[in-house]
């Protein structure tokens, strides 16, 4: 079976480049089904989040496909209402509980508010005491990164944050290479905002290689060295997505996909004070 390339991150722990996401993923029954057939078609990199509410079908699908332990990369997510120090000692047991795993490959604070330093704190602990392999963040704009690095142990190891062909996050991504932090993308499709499936320059694209255009985007994130984590329910869009490794695009097809960056979010800018307001009145039952 084909495995996706790897990448090392700053800790020396290999992270695969192609992963599988489960965001929005909300009928328990589709989520496991999602993610074993992710498995079972090659994906070693599973990421969710407590957010998300479907770590209980992620672990059932872990479990039940055979596949060692040590072979599948897992990443989960803490969420703004367990920051500090004891509720996220707290909030990790349970995500490894739902997940039905003694340990995590990953673990990521969600989003840049509330008490991060004590909630990082407290990852460093659980990293030293060797129940996650790596610690991160998500969402940080370089600020919020350099602030972690500069009061804390431990260089953050990943920044999942908002990255796809129109909003490339470039200079983002030299702070983060110059710092030692591994960049990963979330929404590398943008949801299909902006109609990212019919933009013409990534068609053209698409078509001279006889490729679609989610594989030119997926190997064009692969080819900056950024993690990607697309998202589908469908088994064939699910296998399609993980032979985006299996081409190179040209300098030229790079420099070409660079063109069509606007430079801002499809999503949310997460310095807007109102979106820092939604972020933090967004519960979920623990």
């Amino acid at each position: 079976m084909r495995k996706a390339p790897v990448t090392t991150l700053n800790n020396g722990v290999e992270m695969p480049l192609l992963g599988f996401g489960v965001y929005q993923m909300d009928d328990p029954a589709e989520c496991e089904a999602a993610v074993a057939e992710a498995l079972r078609v090659g994906y070693r990199l599973i990421d969710t989040a407590a957010a998300y509410e479907n770590e209980h079908a992620v672990g059932r699908a872990i479990a039940q496909s055979g596949i060692p332990r040590d072979e599948i990369f897992v990443t989960t997510k803490l969420w703004v209402q367990d920051a500090g120090y004891d509720a996220t000692k707290a909030a990790f047991q349970r995500s490894i509980d739902r997940l039905q795993l003694d340990y995590l490959d990953l673990y990521l604070i969600h989003q840049p508010y509330s008490d991060v330093h004590g909630s990082w704190r407290a990852m460093e602990d659980l990293y030293y005491a060797e129940k996650i392999r790596a610690i991160g963040i998500s969402n940080f704009q370089p600020d919020r990164v350099m602030d972690i690095m500069s009061f804390n142990r431990i260089t953050p190891a990943v920044n999942q944050i908002e990255t796809h062909p129109f909003h490339q996050r470039v200079e983002e991504e030299k702070f983060l290479i110059e710092n030692g932090v591994q960049m990963q993308s979330w929404g590398p499709f943008a949801e299909g905002r902006n109609n990212l499936f019919s933009n013409i320059t990534l068609k053209e694209i698409a078509e001279a290689r006889d490729r679609t255009v989610a594989q030119v985007v997926l190997k064009w994130l692969l080819q900056r060295n950024i993690v990607a984590i697309p998202k589908s329910v469908r088994p064939g869009r699910i296998a399609e997505n993980f032979a985006s490794f299996g081409f190179d695009l040209s300098d030229e097809e790079m420099a070409t996909i660079a063109t069509i960056d606007t430079g801002e979010s499809a999503f949310i800018d997460h310095r807007d004070p109102e979106a820092v307001k939604g972020i933090a009145a967004w519960k979920f039952d623990t």
